[in-house]
């Protein structure tokens, strides 16, 4: 299907990292082949399970696919395509997403129409309502506010962990209303915030860069908005079971060692020791769900708390 808007004057270019999910990704593709996007930049991280030859086969015009030879990880595969989008088609707007991940029917079109109403005026990027299939509100992608920068969301952080600074379950349901921190899932930037804020970190890997990133973006004083009336869904299955398990093992690794550079990013010197004698044993309890995987476990979490004291971005385990 061919979707042609030449009359909207906003140019929208989506752009989304995949590896070894050909099937989701073609469930994307088509998704974002339905709206009026004028590019979609696809960058493979070097998948092994046909989606490289399946993406080379394919003729729609709008579709670029970027076919790495190397894994560069989900944070590796957004600065990528970011970088390649900007450059080639100097985009007003871009919208980012997992391979996993895709517009609601009608999202980009509801975009646009406030873009093109004037209705984003002096919002810098746009964090999209994001759920599971099922309608429940994806807990991984739920846009929060700094306790750090708002200090009455100190003590409610406190007294109710994540959800005294994350935006309550009542916020999907209200209208639109500035945020410090989203996912890169539904998450569209303006050609201001791309010069101000520039690339997420690809030496990240996985995991955080885009938390990281959106917090240097409001942390130069430019508008983050969330819109729950721009819908996208998300069919992630990273972990399992009543905690969160990671399957393979080795993101436990990049999970908590850019948790580490995030934390010392928004709680700044002041806060980071206290708010690491805090986290620190809660992840030292999570090794009990890992039954015969918990030696391992605790090497990559003691890999993790140390490179990422350290700052060290560079990947340090096996991806396999």
């Amino acid at each position: 299907m061919s979707f042609q808007r030449p009359d909207l004057p906003a140019r929208l270019v989506a752009v989304v990292a995949t590896h070894n999910r050909l099937a989701q990704i073609k469930t994307t593709i088509k998704r974002l082949l339905a709206e009026p996007v004028d590019r979609i930049v696809v960058v493979d991280n070097a998948s092994t399970d046909g989606t490289q030859d399946w993406l080379r086969a394919q003729t729609e015009a709008r579709l670029h696919p970027v076919l790495m030879a190397a894994n560069l990880g989900g944070a590796g595969g957004f600065e990528t395509g970011m970088r390649l989008a900007v450059d080639r088609y100097d985009p007003d707007w871009l919208v980012v997403m997992d391979d996993d991940a895709r517009p609601a029917p009608g999202a980009l079109g509801r975009f646009l129409a406030r873009d093109l109403a004037g209705d984003l005026e002096g919002v810098d990027a746009l964090a999209a309502a994001v759920r599971y299939p099922d309608g429940r509100i994806c807990e991984i992608n739920r846009p929060s506010r700094s306790p750090f920068r708002h200090k009455h969301l100190l003590l409610t952080t406190l007294l109710h962990g994540r959800m005294g600074f994350h935006l309550p379950d009542s916020a999907y349901r209200e209208s639109t209303r500035a945020v410090d921190v989203a996912s890169f899932v539904g998450l569209f930037l303006s050609r201001n915030a791309i010069r101000r804020a520039g690339y997420p970190d690809g030496q990240l890997f996985v995991y955080g860069e885009d938390a990281i990133y959106t917090l240097g973006l409001t942390g130069q004083g430019l508008h983050l908005q969330f819109d729950p009336g721009i819908r996208f869904q998300h069919d992630c299955r990273s972990f399992h079971g009543p905690a969160r398990i990671y399957t393979p093992l080795w993101k436990v690794y990049y999970n908590y060692r850019n948790g580490l550079i995030l934390y010392r990013q928004t709680a700044g010197p002041l806060f980071f020791w206290p708010v690491l004698l805090v986290v620190l044993p809660k992840w030292l309890l999570n090794g009990r769900h890992y039954g015969p995987d918990k030696r391992r476990y605790y090497r990559l979490l003691g890999g993790a708390i140390r490179d990422g004291l350290r700052g060290l971005r560079h990947p340090r385990v096996t991806q396999t």
